[in-house]
């Protein structure tokens, strides 16, 4: 469900604090040896900058399928490409199997989408 909420720079301020120790925490990960939980963190950093972003925008998403139209929402304010879209909705759904059904993430993926899910700095070209 999204739901409009007033912008609020603090809990962004946190957010992107939180994003921060999350990016440090993955450049000790072996990608060779842990890439399923590497791509889950690349996930969830992504998933902090956009709802950072998102509330800046003066909205938040809530329930079940809360990082879905977080997604969607995203997409419709154009500030990532088709291409960007597809791959963070391709990672949300590789990071949810890797969590309920227990599928790796595969290494090759990993190998060949690394530099495209570095999307900080599109982020934080926004948050200024």
């Amino acid at each position: 469900m999204i739901i409009k909420v007033f912008p609020d720079k603090e809990r962004v301020k946190m957010i992107l604090n939180r994003t921060e120790e999350r990016i440090r925490y993955i450049s000790y990960i072996d990608v060779k040896e842990f890439y399923s939980i590497k791509a889950e963190n690349y996930y969830e950093i992504i998933g902090e900058l956009i709802t950072a972003l998102i509330l800046l925008s003066g909205f938040k998403t809530t329930g079940e399928n809360a990082h879905k139209e977080l997604i969607q929402l995203l997409s419709k304010n154009k500030m990532f490409s088709e291409e960007e879209i597809s791959l963070i909705d391709d990672l949300r759904i590789r990071r949810n199997k890797f969590l309920y059904e227990a599928k790796p993430i595969e290494l090759v993926y990993i190998e060949n989408n690394q530099e495209k899910l570095k999307l900080k700095k599109i982020v934080n070209d926004n948050l200024i």
